[in-house]
């Protein structure tokens, strides 16, 4: 798998650097060496560090050694994961080390082997590391774009124009296809803002029944009408101090953009059966996937109004336009539900990420993440391939998912003997059909058992999964779908019936 950012090699011996260069790229990963401290703590606290997303550093060098770097730059937030090195294999070593801020800590000379564990351990829980933070941040109204995985230059004018509408209480309309990441982008301009920390209110306009949205948008009154047994506080009220982002703002009805209207002219809102208006200091970003000068030629939505939440319009771009993003979130969701699943997943196949960068993501970047959380679940390997993008295969020119071939040989079996038949050598049942006792042998899963009786419903599924074993030579993927089932229903029965895959 490559990766975009590399592994920096820190050691003063140049052989050793060699050896470590070229053994890290067999593992398909790119490098950076160096032969000093001075030099790493250079690289580390200076403009290179973004590209570098591992550090292998030398305890014992002449200067400033692997401990000074360690204490140096170990603790510093933002720095990469660093994996120490040394001939000293001392428990007390190791533990200096850790407590310095290394996150693993290898003999040398380290076997391949010991040093790609290492490796891909470090940055899968640097990966899963930033997950957490991005969530706990996202909870705390702290996110910024700093934690956003937004590297292609197609973003570049999104953040910058972020930043800028970070800096003000200006309406901001971000405008993009569903599923492109409008609600992080809202989330990281409040996180950047002096509202940082506040509420972040988020309504679905789209989501909302039209005779609650008022209800839920502005709050109501006890007894305001029938049902309403309490008074409840709405949305804008949530949002005061802090951010309301309305998502698909389009789809509000014409009476609800009235009150929005007001809203945001006077800074107040009236309550359903409010006496009096309430005061509210909220920061508004809106959000939709329509055309919204169409709809307001249309007369769907108030053209007035349209103006007032248009001031500072940001427009996402869609996956397929910042294909030089896709292999980092990529990497990102596989690391993210290989954990959640507890699957040993950690890399993609240098064909399965170029089919993915070919494939033109109609539902952006929410279709990327299921498409991995799909692939990481069923998954037999460490590393996805393009047998588990099926889907996605079947759309990209030059890429096919490989199903294992089936039987050539496909012989008739004899009279029905019981279950073992269908599981006999060779033997690929292709019809079910229906006879008599003294109807003969056919091709076929039987219906009938021989005393003429019906066979039972369990019989007959235990030999369908038999069947579609042989038929696709235990390839478990392919045999659930073909089945129509999950993988997990599909071992649950395999085990229910005392089936075994089969892999000849």
């Amino acid at each position: 798998m490559k990766m975009s950012k590399r592994i920096l090699i820190v050691d003063d011996d140049p052989a050793q650097r060699r050896i470590l260069e070229e053994t890290i790229k067999r593992f398909g990963f790119e490098t950076k060496s160096c032969g000093s401290g001075e030099q790493a703590v250079q690289i580390l606290e200076g403009q290179e560090r973004p590209q570098i997303g591992l550090v292998l550093l030398d305890l014992i060098m002449p200067g400033i050694d692997g401990m000074a770097v360690l204490d140096r730059v170990g603790h510093v937030a933002g720095m990469p994961p660093i994996i120490v090195q040394t001939a000293n294999g001392s428990i007390e070593t190791a533990i200096n080390a850790m407590r310095r801020g290394a996150v693993d800590f290898v003999v040398k000379p380290a076997s391949p082997e010991r040093l790609e564990v290492s490796i891909k351990s470090a940055l899968k829980i640097e990966a899963l590391t930033d997950e957490i933070t991005r969530l706990k941040k996202t909870a705390d109204g702290t996110l910024t774009f700093g934690d956003l995985v937004l590297r292609g230059e197609a973003m570049t004018r999104v953040i910058t124009l972020g930043k800028r509408a970070a800096a003000s209480n200006i309406p901001v309309l971000i405008e993009g296809e569903s599923g492109v990441g409008k609600e992080l982008i809202a989330r990281a301009i409040q996180g950047e803002s002096d509202r940082v920390g506040q509420p972040f209110i988020t309504v679905n306009c789209g989501a909302i029944p039209e005779n609650l949205i008022e209800s839920i948008l502005f709050g109501h009154e006890k007894g305001a009408f029938t049902g309403a047994i309490d008074k409840r506080i709405g949305k804008f009220q949530e949002a005061d101090g802090g951010t309301l982002f309305l998502d698909e703002v389009g789809e509000l009805p014409l009476e609800a953009q009235v009150k929005l209207l007001r809203a945001l002219q006077e800074g107040e809102i009236d309550p359903v059966g409010s006496k009096r208006p309430v005061k509210v200091n909220f920061r508004l970003i809106s959000a939709t996937n329509r055309d919204m000068i169409q709809q307001v030629k249309d007369g769907k939505f108030r053209e007035d109004l349209y103006y007032r939440l248009n001031v500072f319009p940001i427009f996402v771009p869609p996956l397929r336009e910042r294909v030089e993003d896709i292999p980092e979130l990529a990497r990102h969701f596989v690391a993210r539900f290989a954990a959640e699943e507890g699957k040993r997943v950690a890399t993609i196949s240098d064909r399965a990420m170029r089919m993915l960068q070919a494939y033109s993501w109609p539902g952006n970047v929410r279709q990327l993440e299921n498409a991995v959380f799909r692939a990481v679940v069923l998954a037999d390997g460490p590393e996805l391939t393009v047998s588990e993008f099926p889907q996605i295969a079947a759309h990209v020119e030059g890429f096919e998912a490989e199903i294992p071939a089936a039987p050539s040989v496909v012989q008739k079996p004899q009279a029905y003997t019981g279950p073992a038949l269908l599981g006999a050598e060779n033997t690929v049942p292709h019809t079910v059909e229906i006879k008599t006792p003294s109807a003969g042998s056919a091709l076929g899963i039987q219906a009938m058992a021989e005393d003429g009786e019906i066979r039972s419903l369990e019989a007959i599924e235990a030999d369908m999964i038999r069947l579609a074993l042989g038929r696709y030579r235990g390839h478990m993927t392919e045999v659930a779908k073909r089945l129509n089932i999950g993988r997990s229903t599909l071992y649950r029965k395999m085990q229910e019936y005392g089936l075994e895959p089969r892999t000849n």
